[in-house]
């Protein structure tokens, strides 16, 4: 059977919500990169661009 690796690790935080949706900031910790998000569809982008790379 093959192992796969961790695609990431990611520390979520959720500063408000408006029009229904999350805004906040999102820290990749393997790299140590933060990026800021504005709705949870952008979060969701943000970390499936990430585990892609």
């Amino acid at each position: 059977m093959e192992k796969k690796k961790l695609a990431g690790k990611f520390v979520i935080q959720i500063e408000r919500c408006e029009n229904a949706t999350w805004q906040g900031s999102i820290l990749w910790t393997e790299k140590n990169v933060t990026q800021q998000f504005r709705s949870a569809l952008e979060l969701i982008k943000l970390v499936d661009s990430a585990v892609r790379k």
